[in-house]
């Protein structure tokens, strides 16, 4: 982390308390990234961004006000903290608002995360990258046609300092490959897709392994039809079993919990899961996609159990949530440069079971194996859950034909419940879920 970013915002929180803040915080991002996308050997986009933006939050009181900049004349801060001042002025009073106090704050040197790519690809290394993918998923029997492959990197310094004391950046880096393939011809087409992300390029799979991915995943949809409308078990592919994740994160997220818009409002200690089912969350993890040294408002980020044993431990909390809750801040606040901190999670893993996929699925009569979903038909306050989904019929323990056009619906409570994580959990997206197997949910199709 180069000294300039805190350098920068040193001087706009002297330039805030000038203006009459009587404390502040800011907050600084200085990004670049490259990203092409190639289509049958040909490129097709090839874009560069560069970029640095500061933002500044002051507090008159449990007043506060928010303002960001790309201009860092000292004409142009100036003007910015006199505005967030003055705006400050006006603004309603909020009893939770408020840095954090000096002995919240994260204390030393943050933890080492290894978060940056030392070196930077060239275009041609990208380009060649984007073309092995294509060419990878072009060469699988059935594949019809592209929809491109893309290749990507970027670098980011981000940088927080309070008037509270606290002020400490890191740096980080993010690669991508993603290839998107049609098989099949004009009386019937399937799409299918594969993508990988990582902080170190090196830690991605091959660009070929990407697009042969791809390739057969839309080879094995072809001749999809509707199944009949039944009560069946339900397996969850890994790319899709995450978004259960997610909705579980969202539930408990302090936010909601303090407007009381959340399914899970009452459900601190209670048991959600089956027994044996943990929930772990890891921000320092090596090289992780959502890995963060500290938090938002400086405080410091620490691995806990977000489910243990099935039952949940409690909630992700930023200062404000917290406040409003009576209960101690977790670490968890995420912010833009121009908006304020709220609640987010680093990197979250629902831990793998015993039984295999291959075992789950061997012991289901009639079931769907879900590979998509569609829509976003999730109701955060009762729980209720209905969206489009894409997979293969399971007809007596052996997957069997695709399936497409139908509904899956259940109830988040009881899906919860009826959870059954499988062995086959990777890291791969930084909210990450092995297969797993939901039973009795109601499939509407044919």
């Amino acid at each position: 982390m180069s000294e300039q970013g805190l350098n920068r915002l040193d001087d706009l929180l002297r330039l805030a308390r000038a203006s009459g803040a009587e404390s502040a915080d800011a907050v600084y991002g200085d990004g670049r990234s490259v990203s092409l996308a190639v289509r049958k050997h040909k490129l097709e986009k090839l874009e560069r961004a560069d970029g640095a933006e500061i933002g500044l939050r002051v507090f008159l009181g449990r007043r506060a006000a928010m303002v960001s900049t790309s201009d860092f004349s000292s004409a142009s801060l100036t003007a910015l903290a006199e505005r967030a001042v003055a705006m400050a002025r006006v603004m309603p009073e909020d009893p939770f608002a408020g840095l954090a106090e000096p002995e919240q704050l994260m204390m030393g040197a943050l933890p080492d995360c290894d978060l940056c790519d030392p070196e930077d690809p060239s275009e041609d290394d990208l380009i060649t990258a984007a073309h092995a993918a294509e060419d990878a998923a072009l060469a699988v029997s059935g594949v019809s046609n592209s929809e491109g492959a893309e290749a990507s990197f970027s670098r980011s310094e981000i940088a927080l300092a309070a008037t509270n004391g606290f002020s400490r950046g890191y740096v980080t880096s993010h690669a991508a490959v993603s290839v998107s393939v049609l098989a099949g011809d004009a009386e019937g087409m399937e799409r299918d897709y594969d993508a990988a992300v990582a902080v170190y390029r090196g830690d991605l799979p091959s660009p070929e392994s990407l697009g042969r991915s791809a390739g057969e995943r839309a080879v094995a949809r072809l001749g999809a039809k509707k199944a009949k409308s039944a009560t069946i078990p339900v397996v969850f592919d890994p790319r899709v079993s995450r978004s259960l994740l997610s909705h579980f994160l969202g539930a408990i997220n302090g936010a909601s919990v303090a407007r009381g818009t959340t399914f899970l409002a009452d459900a601190m200690g209670k048991r959600l899961f089956a027994p044996g089912v943990s929930i772990v969350e890891t921000p320092h993890r090596p090289r992780g996609l959502r890995s963060r040294p500290c938090d938002a408002e400086g405080l410091p980020t620490v691995s806990r159990g977000l489910m243990e044993d099935g039952k949940l431990t409690g909630w992700i909390l930023d200062l404000r949530s917290a406040r409003q809750l009576g209960l101690p801040p977790t670490g968890h606040a995420a912010r833009g440069i121009g908006s304020a901190p709220s609640p987010s999670v680093s990197n979250v893993a629902l831990l793998p079971g015993t039984v295999s996929p291959a075992e789950m699925i061997a012991g289901i009569n009639r079931g769907l194996y879900v590979t998509e979903l569609i829509g976003s038909g999730v109701n955060g306050v009762t729980g209720d859950y209905s969206r489009g989904a894409v997979g293969f019929w399971i007809e007596k323990g052996e997957i069997t034909c695709p399936v497409s056009e139908v509904t899956i619906a259940g109830n988040l409570l009881t899906m919860f419940a009826d959870l059954i994580p499988a062995n086959d959990w990777t890291y791969r997206y930084g909210i990450d879920a092995p297969t797993v197997c939901i039973e009795g949910m109601s499939l509407a199709g044919a």
